[in-house]
């Protein structure tokens, strides 16, 4: 039998965290996680986090991986792949299959990280080749670098399914849907805006009946539903797809806790049956806790900072962490953790409808509940989406309480300012002048700041925008302006593509159009893409 100080179970963003926080106080730290490579789910996620500089923000969820393996690695911490924690017994004892042979080993503490898994749903077909979680989609696309289908219907509208299908478009796949039984767009509003202005279709209150196909996909029937979510005869749609993507949750993956001994719950806002746990993370097993998605299902930032605070635990009763080191520490992180808790999206809010007006009285879009982007009229009750000023000036169309304020930071002029609240909705300062630098467009993790100049001659306005496409488009080439619906309204121009290394690949688009669309012009589509 080999013994640790530590033993953590899980190399995904909760572990990883956890073990460099132990390891920097002195303790003996080894990292099991089943899989060929560390950092969870980390390395499938291409998008930037929310949040602000502590939480990540603007760092895309691969970079961030990156940065907790070199850190992992220059401190030492041992981490075994291929490492498959079979079980945990009395007195902290724990078997782990590697190949072929199962090894023993003995912990002082555990602290279990091993994620979520991904929910399904069943319907006739369900089990066709061509029906995949978002997971899988993910990993295919940003792992191995392979397109998950053609054409793809996306089941679910929360942040996983609305992050996934962006980047199914990004990869080159064409979305039919996305479709959702609840009646509202669960994600954010902001992720939901970006895949609308591309010109994909929301179907809330919609369900699917049936994957068409023999051998593999061909097709899928969706059908509306009544207020019991029961399919409503007579509104079948058959959409031409050869994938159907399932997004529907996030299941703790508790099994471990509970071959633990540890008292259990079925707690619904914390995603499923997860342990027992105080506010350090430890369960009712002494020396045994739980951190990240398998003690509630919540973005991957808090489960980095809940890692933190768990290990800052287990240091602190192993003897490495003096009370007066312990204590701040912990408290700092804690108010970081609490900043990503507030808002309409904070847990203790999962499941909620009746929010109808943002924290500061505006009231929420309906049409982007239903159909995934805020029409023109609802655009104008928001100051700073609706703002106009002399020359170039941003526009922000950031409807929702989100915790993020990345924008904030991005602006060396200080034209965009958040409250102390994370959450808070950005505000414009009319009395700072913008210098069109585009830092604010590129660095926006939901994508919904603009730059606009209402006026440049002749009777024409820009609109610059963030653009994550390939091919990108060009300066002088012409194509259509699209709205947030996605829809076609007039010609346009690329005028200018600014790029840079603090904009981590983003490219910031320009382009002319007519005055008289200013307010409505949102996305680009290049001609050569609309022939094809």
């Amino acid at each position: 039998m080999k013994r640790h100080e530590l033993i953590v179970v899980g190399a995904g963003p909760a572990g990883l965290s956890a073990a460099i926080e132990a390891k920097k106080s002195g303790m003996d730290v080894i990292v099991f996680d089943e899989n060929a490579r560390p950092g969870g789910q980390l390395f499938k996620q291409i998008h930037k986090f929310f949040g602000s500089k502590e939480h990540y923000a603007k760092t895309r969820g691969f970079r961030i991986g990156q940065q907790l393996l070199q850190e992992a690695e220059s401190l030492g911490v041992r981490v075994e792949l291929n490492a498959t924690v079979m079980g945990i017994y009395p007195n902290k004892e724990v078997t782990v299959r590697t190949g072929d042979e199962v090894h023993h080993y003995k912990g002082d503490y555990i602290i279990i990280a091993t994620g979520a898994a991904e929910n399904m749903v069943t319907f006739k077909g369900w089990t066709l080749p061509g029906v995949i979680g978002a997971g899988a989609a993910q990993a295919m696309m940003n792992l191995q670098g392979v397109q998950p289908g053609r054409k793809v219907l996306m089941v679910g509208s929360g942040n996983v399914g609305l992050v996934v299908s962006f980047q199914l478009l990004q990869a080159g796949c064409e979305v039919a849907a996305v479709i959702d039984a609840a009646p509202r767009v669960g994600g954010y509003g902001v992720h939901a805006a970006k895949v609308a202005r591309t010109g994909v279709p929301f179907y809330l209150s919609h369900t699917i009946i049936e994957a068409k196909g023999t051998d593999h996909v061909t097709g899928a029937v969706i059908a509306q539903v009544d207020s019991h979510f029961k399919p409503v005869p007579g509104t079948e749609k058959e959409l031409d797809v050869d994938t159907i993507c399932i997004a529907v949750g996030l299941s703790p993956m508790s099994q471990l806790a509970s071959n633990a001994t540890c008292d259990m719950a079925l707690l619904p806002k914390k995603g499923g049956h997860v342990a027992l746990v105080n506010e350090f993370g430890e369960t009712s097993v002494p020396g045994i806790y739980c951190a990240g998605d398998v003690a509630g299902i919540e973005e991957a930032s808090s489960a980095m900072i809940q890692g933190k605070i768990t290990a800052c635990h287990v240091a602190m009763q192993a003897g490495y962490l003096e009370d007066e080191v312990f204590t701040p520490a912990v408290e700092q992180y804690k108010e970081a953790l609490s900043k990503l808790r507030k808002g309409m999206f904070a847990p203790e809010n999962k499941g909620r409808t009746d929010f109808t007006v943002t924290d500061e009285g505006y009231p929420i879009s309906h049409n982007l509940l239903e159909k995934g982007f805020v029409t023109e009229e609802e655009i104008k009750s928001f100051p700073a989406a609706s703002y106009e000023a002399e020359g170039i000036h941003p526009v922000i169309e950031c409807t929702q309480n989100i915790p993020c304020n990345p924008c904030q930071e991005a602006c060396k002029k200080g034209c965009i300012h958040v409250s102390d609240s994370i959450t808070m909705l950005p505000e414009i300062q009319k009395d700072k002048k913008c210098i069109g630098c585009g830092l604010c467009v590129a660095t926006c993790s939901g994508q919904a700041i603009f730059l606009v100049n209402n006026d440049v001659g002749d009777g024409m306005s820009t609109v610059t925008f963030p653009y994550e496409f390939l091919p990108e488009p060009v300066k002088g080439e012409t194509g259509f302006a699209l709205d947030r619906s996605g829809k076609v309204v007039c010609n346009a121009e690329i005028v200018d593509i600014k790029r840079s290394p603090v904009m981590d690949k983003t490219a910031v688009v320009t382009m002319k159009i007519p005055r008289e669309f200013v307010d409505r012009a949102r996305f680009y589509k290049s001609n050569k893409r609309s022939a094809e």
